[in-house]
This record gives C-alpha cells, structure tokens and sequence, in this order.
C-alpha cells in the first residue's frame, strides 16, 4: 500500500492482504508452475534492532493500494485560520484552491515519472467534489478534446474551478463509493451534493454503487464515531479484497484514511507503527 498525502509528498510503502499490513513487502519470484507465490513482510528496519516480526500472505490474496488524500480545499483554508468555519455552509462540499490544483499537478507528475500511473487498474475515489477533483486530474488523461470517442473524466470548470476538462481516453475505471467518505455529520464541507448534480461534471466516473441520489449518511446534528469511522473503513478494504483489480488508487479524506490505518500496524514495531498511524 503506497500513501501518498498532500502536504508529506514521502511515499509510505506498505503490504495490503487479507487484512495484515506489514512493512516492506519483499516478493518471492515465482521459479516454475507449481511454486506459490507469496509477499513476505516484515516490521523490521535498519533502525531496529529487535528481532523482526514476520507474516507470509499468498500474493493472489495481496494488493498493492495507493492512499491519496485530496489536495487543498476552500474549507482547509478558512478550516486553518477558524476551527469554526468548518462549520459554515459557505464551504459545504468544498472544490479545490488553486494550490489544491497545483498539488494534483506535482503528484500526476510524480506517479507518471515513478512508473505508478502505468500499473493502476482503478481508482475508486469518494463521492465529493475535492476528492473526484483530485482523482481525476492525478489519475485521469490529458485535456479533452471536442469530438473524442471517449467521454470526458471532467468538464471543463467543474467544482467553479478554471480547470480545463480532462478526458478518460488511455486511462482505469473510475468508481465514486460512500464507504471512502469523510467523517461525516455537523461538518457541511462533508457534506455531498445530489449525485445528479456531479453526473454532468464528471462523465467518466462510475457512480452506480453509490446507492441515493441524494445524501443521507450526512447529518446535521449528529456526528460520526471515530470508531464508527474506522468500522467503515474496515468494511470497505474488505469490498476492495473482493475486486480483481491488484493494484488501486483510492481518493480519500484525511479523517477517513486516518482512523483507518489505525487499525493496522498494532503487532508491528512502534517506529513502523508510527509511519502508518501519522501518514
């Protein structure tokens, strides 16, 4: 599982399978058409000094996850300045600043020079405008076209932005899933828009599984557990264990992402630990 969050461009390298994540993941190459292949992790570093704790995985049951948080939104920065704003429907379902954009930029121009952007088989990003943003301009092709066979990822100024469409010509799957949301409730930038409204604005993004047009996970009034949170996100890695797909992009939040790596890395040494539960 590769973490990628804006604002720590380091790349956190981890292994993903059947629910155990170890740090890093070291492949046993497979030598004839009877050998199994598996990962091996291991919690051990240079630093370390203890004996390191190991687990063998089949690799048919492991996958390799790319974590994104999406890049600055117009509620992070009044978020910043007053804890309160995140309050304000002023910033309900907030888009992306201009640095938003120009963090999407830089990271499309890293996975693409690394060799990540050619192994992505889908991007599963959540159902809100800074996230499918940001999914689309790391993961998505190059500018639309007028006139091309394949639809537009984005069009052209979606979010309010100035941002130019983007097509889906050469690219994965895109799916929007609700399990991948923020914390949910009180706070209105969490809160999404009819899912007729983004159907427009990006084409090229599966929207099927998300069940309502309209939202009613959000609540005004009640605000979601953290460990309701992290039930959450247990839930959806298991969906993402179900997908052929070996290697994923998800688009996320950072409460989200947070309180789902906490529930990882407890028989791992406190060094790795700390690398995945401060990501």
């Amino acid at each position: 599982m590769s973490v990628l969050l804006f604002g720590s461009p380091p790349l956190l390298s981890l292994c993903f399978g059947s629910l155990k994540v170890g740090d890093p993941a070291r492949r046993i190459s497979q030598r004839n058409s009877k050998t199994t292949s598996v990962i091996c992790c291991s919690s051990i570093t240079k630093d370390m000094a203890e004996t390191p704790g190991s687990g063998l995985y089949p690799l048919h049951r492991c996958k390799t996850l790319h974590l994104v948080r999406h890049g600055q939104g117009y509620h992070n920065v009044a978020g910043e300045k007053d804890f309160g704003a995140y309050m304000s429907y002023e910033y309900a379902d907030a888009s992306l600043t201009s640095l938003g954009w120009q963090q999407v930029d830089n990271l499309r121009k890293h996975i693409w020079k690394t060799g990540i952007a050619s192994r992505i088989e889908l991007v599963v990003t959540s159902p809100l405008m800074r996230t499918m943003q940001t999914a689309v301009g790391v993961f998505g092709g190059e500018g639309y076209v007028d006139g091309d066979t394949c639809p537009p990822l984005m069009v052209a100024g979606a979010g309010n932005s100035n941002h130019a469409a983007i097509t889906s010509a050469n690219c994965p799957p895109f799916i929007a899933i609700e399990w991948c949301r923020e914390h949910l409730g009180v706070h209105p930038c969490d809160k999404r828009k009819n899912i007729s409204e983004y159907q427009p604005l990006f084409p090229g993004i599966d929207f099927s599984l998300v069940e309502t047009n309209e939202d009613v996970l959000w609540k005004s009034d009640v605000r979601e557990k953290e460990e309701e949170v992290a039930a959450r996100g247990r839930t959806f890695l298991k969906w993402l264990l179900t997908r052929k797909e070996k290697e994923i992009a998800v688009v996320s939040h950072s409460g989200f992402l947070i309180h789902t790596l906490g529930l990882f890395g407890k028989d791992c040494h406190p060094l790795v630990r700390k690398e995945i539960h401060t990501a």
